[in-house]
């Protein structure tokens, strides 16, 4: 395999280079020119690499026998027409080489990210006791997914930690910090592993850290606390919490069960992106950031290295200078590094892939769920199928944070950050060529339905009051404020809570209303039963009657039928996007 990252995978099979050294008793795999030749010594300059020699057999006592190398493979002839013969060695190494070659692509396009390329390396099989060895793991506490079920979705928590750990990082000043959740990604893959949507959760997001619990070193268990109100990046390393507490923060806010994590530090921009000769980036203007040390020029440039991380972490180069902008580049890095992965360029070289491989284990700490090569092999055999177009970065919809004068933190959007939510949860795709596929399965499922067949009001024009009978605090006010600000319904109004909960939101309404009703109910995805028609017709201005019921989701969520993904910025993995 080594040899094929030289270059020289056309003139020597890899197996014809073991050789068995008496003096040692090993096999030994020696790379250079002289591969071809019995002499057991390694030459100066080669290295080599040593296996334990068959325990069947001892040949080291006599060096006059020959033993078995290592993977042999006879030597076919061909046969042509009319007689036996022997395939000529061009014949020969042009055959093997498009072999060779399909072979690689095969073991390789399992990798769709650098998180996750790295499953592939288990084609280096000579190295793969090395690279298993680089995967640090750790345990979280509670019940943890081991494997990938057939026709389920699954979701992987991606953290980035500012940890100043690592050859030259410190540098970066707080260099004995514990580190925080930095950028973090819930990489959700749907149930039929056509399509991906990767969301981007900001670091200065306030929400709920939940109690959780971390192993110590000498195996006893520690409770941590919960916090209200706490910005996002402390649910790791702050406290001692450990990637396990993040996980359930991030499901405490999604509603979304994150079946595995990874997390990298500074080092895995640096050394990944090096692996793979490079990153094109684009930016509109220059750049010279005094603080990251970023430079750069109009246009588009390859980077990598120290200049790729200043680029992913510099806050003061581009938009307003926010971590939200900061995401904005961070997802377009991403896009990028996928589309260098997944190039011929880097599946075709063994050199890049094994460089790749071994940067990307060093980076790596992964739960116990995914923490082995041939694990992590698993995954990449998911994702395999991913096109880079079915693969959507977005962030999660937020508002400033309304309890502070001079806002510097956010919050979850009232509407948009449920319906995203509620989207990822029912497996709809965020790109635009899944999304047309799911619209018109969503339009054909109600055409075949016949749901509310007639005339629709104008938004304008409907009337409502909201009672909340969910059981969620709040329900009703939020739905108001999505009605009149998103949908236009400005005549409706919160009547607080219902006199009792109730299972199933209702819409009761006049036969005079029955327009009006439709169109709420095309807007909040009510299905025929939840309307409940009078006997009498209302008075003009006499609103219609909602009740939101326990299976009430969120405002813009529907409460049946196909959820659509709301409408939020999003960057594409096929698509280059220059930085403003």
């Amino acid at each position: 395999m080594d040899a094929h990252s030289r270059g020289r995978a056309d003139e020597i099979d890899p197996a014809d280079q073991w050789v068995l050294n008496p003096q040692t008793g090993n096999y030994e795999l020696r790379l250079d020119h002289s591969a071809g030749q019995s002499q057991p010594q390694t030459p100066s300059g080669a290295r080599r690499s040593t296996v334990p020699a068959p325990a069947s057999r001892d040949t080291s006592a006599d060096p006059s026998v020959e033993a078995p190398v290592p993977g042999q493979r006879r030597r076919r002839v061909s046969e042509p027409e009319g007689g036996r013969g022997k395939e000529s060695p061009a014949s020969r190494r042009k055959r093997k080489q498009g072999a060779s070659r399909k072979k690689k692509v095969l073991l390789w396009t399992g990798g769709t990210m650098a998180f996750v390329l790295v499953g592939g390396a288990t084609g280096a099989y000579l190295l793969y006791n090395k690279l298993d060895g680089n995967i640090d793991v750790v345990d979280p506490v509670g019940p943890q997914s081991q494997g990938f079920r057939k026709g389920e979705a699954f979701n992987v928590l991606i953290i980035g930690t500012d940890k100043r750990t690592g050859e030259g990082n410190s540098g970066y000043g707080d260099n004995n910090s514990p580190g925080h959740a930095d950028t973090t990604i819930l990489f959700h893959v749907s149930k039929d592993r056509t399509n991906a949507t990767a969301l981007s959760i900001p670091r200065d997001l306030m929400t709920t850290i939940p109690e959780c619990q971390t192993r110590q070193p000498d195996g006893q268990i520690l409770t941590i606390p919960g916090q209200q109100q706490a910005r996002f990046n402390v649910s790791l390393g702050q406290d001692g919490r450990d990637p396990g507490c993040t996980m359930r923060t991030v499901k405490e806010l999604t509603g979304l069960t994150v079946d595995h994590f990874m997390m990298v530090d500074f080092n895995a921009v640096k050394e990944l992106t090096s692996a793979v000769g490079g990153v094109k980036v684009c930016v509109e203007k220059a750049v010279d950031d005094p603080k990251s040390h970023l430079k750069l020029p109009a246009g588009e440039s390859v980077i990598e290295g120290e200049k790729a991380l200043a680029f992913v972490r510099t806050r003061s180069s581009f938009g307003n200078k926010s971590d939200l902008d900061r995401i904005k580049v961070q997802q377009q890095f991403l896009g990028s590094m996928i589309r260098q992965m997944k190039s011929n360029e880097t599946l075709t070289s063994p050199t890049k892939l094994y460089d790749l491989a071994e940067a990307a284990t060093d980076a790596l700490t992964v739960d116990k769920g995914i923490g082995s090569l041939s694990k992590l092999q698993d995954l990449a055999k998911e994702l395999s199928g991913i096109d880079t177009k079915n693969i959507a970065f977005a962030t999660l919809p937020v508002v400033d944070n309304p309890d502070e004068p001079k806002p510097i933190t956010v919050v979850p959007h009232p509407t948009q950050a449920p319906q995203l939510f509620a989207a990822m949860q029912a497996d709809t795709s965020l790109t635009e060529v899944k999304k047309k596929q799911q619209d018109a399965k969503n339009a054909q499922a109600q055409a075949q339905a016949k749901l509310l067949q007639g005339a629709r009001a104008e938004a304008v024009d409907v009337r409502v009051d909201v009672f909340n009978g969910s059981g969620i605090q709040g329900a009703a006010q939020s739905t108001i404020n999505w009605l009149q600000n998103e949908e236009g319904v400005t005549r409706s109004t919160n009547k607080s809570n219902a006199p009792e909960k109730a299972a199933k939101t209702t819409l009761t309404y006049a036969p005079n209303q029955a327009d009006q009703a439709r169109k709420l109910a095309d807007m909040m995805g009510l299905a025929a039963t939840a309307l409940k028609p009078g006997t009498q017709d209302a008075a003009e201005r006499e609103p219609m009657t909602l009740v939101l019921g326990a299976d009430f989701k969120g405002a813009g969520v529907p409460i049946n039928g196909p959820v659509k993904a709301p409408d939020v910025e999003k960057v594409q993995a096929d698509k280059q996007v220059c930085a403003k």
